[in-house]
């Protein structure tokens, strides 16, 4: 499963196209403005869209991702833009990172595979510094419906890969919720995210 999952992202990132394109995600770049900038971590981030906009706007910006090619398509925009970002490969607890290093994490599309989703999420959590922010956006429960009848719209095949808000309430317990919530939205990002999906939106911070 798991060179499964490593080999589907290494293809879809290796080609010359951004796969979800160049512009950040409008949601994160919404609620960025909220908040005062300061060191900020991207959980699978991918090709840079939107860790490379937070770099350009004045943040201290990390990330990771298991896919080289990702990696290496995020330095190749952080560079055309001249912003630098500390982006990691490989799994999660291995790349040291530090405790409560980060003032925001932000999560946008990180659909990790279920067997290890909550055990990510408890480790990201402890990378957050007391009073930090999770900034969340991913396809929510009732996302399939809107798959089935627009696969241009993207997102996961299968039920289990899928947020729901009663997850993220359990997941992040010991946080202030700001914002939570599934709608659907008009999605336009690159190649794979074209049409109405179903998103669940979380803010949170850390108590």
């Amino acid at each position: 499963m798991e060179n499964e999952w490593l080999q589907r992202w290494e293809d879809r990132f290796n080609k010359k196209e951004y796969a979800y394109g160049v512009e950040p995600n409008t949601f994160l770049a919404q609620q960025l403005q909220n908040f005062k900038t300061g060191k900020i971590l991207f959980g699978a981030e991918g090709e840079g869209r939107n860790a490379v906009f937070a770099a350009k706007n004045g943040w201290d910006v990390a990330a990771f991702d298991i896919s080289t090619a990702a990696k290496n398509k995020a330095q190749k925009l952080a560079k055309s833009t001249q912003s630098t970002i500390d982006y990691r490969i490989g799994n999660l607890p291995e790349l040291g990172f530090k405790p409560e290093q980060f003032d925001v994490i932000a999560l946008i599309y990180a659909h990790f595979p279920a067997n290890i989703r909550e055990k990510y999420h408890t480790f990201l959590i402890n990378l957050l510094k007391p009073g930090g922010h999770i900034i969340f956006e991913g396809f929510g429960e009732n996302h399939l419906k809107f798959r089935n009848e627009n696969p241009n719209v993207g997102g996961p095949r299968d039920q289990e890969t899928l947020f729901s808000k009663s997850e993220i309430q359990r997941n992040f317990k010991d946080f202030k919720v700001d914002l939570l919530e599934e709608k659907p939205i008009a999605l336009n990002e690159g190649l794979y995210h074209n049409g109405t999906g179903s998103v669940l939106r979380f803010i949170g911070e850390k108590l």
